[in-house]
C-alpha cells in the first residue's frame, strides 16, 4: 500500500503491486498535484498505477520482458521441468522411435501414478520445511493390511481398501503427533517409521512372503482398467479446459467487483488455450493406444484436489505460514500442532493410496513392497518438479510434473536396455540438479529483495 498525505488534508492510499516489469518490483505511481484556488489548501489526487496493466498494455512484448525479469530474479515456477521433459523426450527419442510412441506414453503416465500420489502427500510435508522418510515403509504395510483383510480373511475388497487407507493415515499421525507433540524431530520419526513399518508388513505378510490378490478385483482395475471410448478422454480434456477458463472468468469478475486488477479476457483466452494444447494431445495419446486410464483420472484428481486445497483454502494457507515462520504462524493463532499433525496424516494417507496402486501392478503384495528406490523417487518427484526443500514453496503439480520427470528416465533407460545402476546414477543427478536451482533461485530472490 502506497501512502501519500495532501497538502492540509488526510492520507489517502491507493494499491500498489510488488510485481511489476523493469523496476525491481517496486510500484510505480503517477500523482496530478491541483493548485490552489483564491489561497485555499491545496488539493491532490493520487492515483497508483498497477505495473502489471503496464505489461499487458506492451503486449507480446510487455509479457516477454516479465519473463525475462522473473527469471533473472529467480521466479522460475515450473519452467526448468518443463524444459527438462522436453530435453528428456528429444533425447529419447532420438536414441528409441518407440519413447515418444502411444502405448510408451501411456503406459509411462500409468506407471508414474503410484510415484505422483505418494509425492503429492510429500509436498505438504516440504512445504512445512520437513521430511518424511517413512512413506515407503507405509505405502508396503498399506498394502500387505489389503491383502491379508481381503484375500486371507474374506473380507470385501472395498473395505478392506478403506482399512488399508485408515492405516497409512494413523501411521502418518503417529509420526505428526511425535513430531508436533513430543518435539522429535520429524528425521528421526520417520527414519524409526521407516523401520517400524517395514517389519510390521513383514510380520503381516506371515512366512510365505507373498499374497496375490484378486485378478478381477477392484485393486487389480486401479492401473488395468482404460476407458475405451474415445469420448472420455477428450470429454475429461474439454472439463479441464472448460473449468479452468470457467474460475478464471470468475476470478476475473470477483477482483473487477473489488477494484482490483484483473486479467483481461484475451489473456485469460491465450492461458486457456496453453492448457487445452497439453490436455488434447494427452487425449489423443491415450485414445490411439487402449483409452483413458483410470490410474490417470484418479492421479489428476488428487493433484487437482490437493492444488485446490492449498491455493483456495484456509487450511491450506495455514500450512503455508507455518513452513514460511513455525514461530510467526504461531502468533498469528495458527495451531501449528494440529497443522503438521494432519499433514504427516495427510502424508501416511497418500502412502497408503500410492501402495495400492503398486499392489496393483503387480497384483499382489509382497515383501519388497515399499523397498527398493521407491522412497527416494517419491521425495524426488516433489523436488524435481519445483517444491522447495526449504520450506514454504510449493505445489502439487510438482508432484506431477516430477514423476513424469522420473518415470521418463525410467521408460527411456528400459527401451535402451540399460541396467538400474545407469538409471539411478541419472535420477540422482537430476534431483541434484533441481536442488541446486533451488538454491540459486532462492539466493536469486533474496538479492532481488523478493524472497
Amino acid at each position: 500500500m502506497t501512502t501519500g498525505t495532501p497538502t492540509g488534508g488526510a492520507p489517502t492510499s491507493g494499491p500498489s503491486d510488488r510485481t511489476a516489469a523493469g523496476d525491481g518490483g517496486q510500484g510505480t505511481q503517477l500523482t496530478k498535484t491541483a493548485g490552489a484556488d483564491g489561497g485555499g489548501p491545496a488539493q491532490a489526487a493520487v492515483a497508483s498505477v498497477d505495473p502489471r496493466l503496464l505489461v499487458r498494455e506492451r503486449g507480446f512484448a510487455g509479457y516477454l520482458d516479465d519473463l525475462l525479469r522473473r527469471v533473472r530474479t529467480g521466479e522460475l515456477g515450473s519452467l526448468p521441468v518443463i524444459v527438462g521433459l522436453i530435453v528428456i523426450g528429444i533425447v529419447f527419442q532420438l536414441q528409441d522411435s518407440a519413447f515418444l510412441s502411444a502405448n510408451n506414453l501411456s503406459d509411462l503416465f500409468v506407471q508414474s501414478a503410484g510415484t505422483g500420489l505418494i509425492a503429492v502427500g510429500i509436498v505438504f510435508v516440504l512445504i512445512l520445511g520437513e521430511i518424511d522418510l517413512s512413506v515407503g515403509s507405509v505405502s508396503g504395510m498399506s498394502a500387505a493390511v489389503l491383502a491379508v483383510l481381503n484375500i486371507n480373511q474374506g473380507m470385501n475388497e472395498v473395505l478392506a481398501m478403506v482399512l488399508a487407507i485408515l492405516t497409512g493415515m494413523a501411521a502418518g499421525a503417529v509420526h505428526g503427533f511425535f513430531f508436533a507433540r513430543i518435539g522429535v524431530p520429524a528425521f528421526v520419526v520417520t527414519l524409526a517409521g521407516l523401520l517400524g513399518w517395514n517389519g510390521l508388513m513383514l510380520q503381516i505378510l506371515g512366512p510365505s512372503g507373498t499374497i496375490n490378490l484378486d485378478d478381477d478385483g477392484v485393486v487389480a482395475q486401479l492401473t488395468n482398467h482404460y476407458f475405451a471410448d474415445k469420448v472420455w478422454a477428450m470429454g475429461l480434456a474439454t472439463v479441464c479446459v472448460l473449468a479452468f477458463l470457467g474460475f478464471s472468468l470468475l476470478d476475473a469478475r470477483r477482483r473487477k467487483a473489488a477494484e482490483v486488477p484483473s486479467r483481461p479476457l484475451s489473456e485469460i483466452v491465450l492461458r486457456t488455450v496453453v492448457v487445452a494444447v497439453p490436455a488434447y494431445a494427452a487425449a489423443f495419446v491415450f485414445n490411439s493406444y487402449k483409452g483413458l486410464p483410470l490410474a490417470v483420472v484418479v492421479f489428476v484428481g488428487v493433484v487437482v484436489l490437493g492444488d485446490f486445497v492449498l491455493r483456495r483454502t484456509r487450511y491450506g494457507r495455514q500450512v503455508f505460514a507455518v513452513g514460511g515462520s513455525s514461530e510467526a504462524a504461531g502468533r498469528a493463532g495458527i495451531n501449528v500442532s494440529m497443522v503438521r499433525i494432519t499433514v504427516y496424516a495427510l502424508a501416511g494417507t497418500m502412502a497408503a493410496v500410492g501402495g495400492l496402486f503398486f499392489a496393483s501392478q503387480i497384483n499382489a503384495a509382497n515383501q519388497s513392497s515399499g523397498a527398493g528406490s521407491l522412497l527416494m523417487n517419491c521425495i524426488a518427484a516433489a523436488v524435481i518438479g519445483g517444491t522447495s526443500l526449504f520450506g514454504g514453496r510449493g505445489k502439487t503439480w510438482s508432484a506431477l510434473l516430477g514423476a513424469l520427470v522420473i518415470q521418463s528416465i525410467n521408460s527411456g533407460m528400459a527401451l535402451l536396455g540399460t541396467g538400474s545402476a545407469v538409471r539411478d546414477m541419472i535420477t540422482g543427478a537430476v534431483l541434484l540438479a533441481a536442488v541446486v536451482i533451488d538454491s540459486v533461485s532462492r539466493r536469486t530472490q533474496k538479492t532481488a529483495g523478493r524472497a
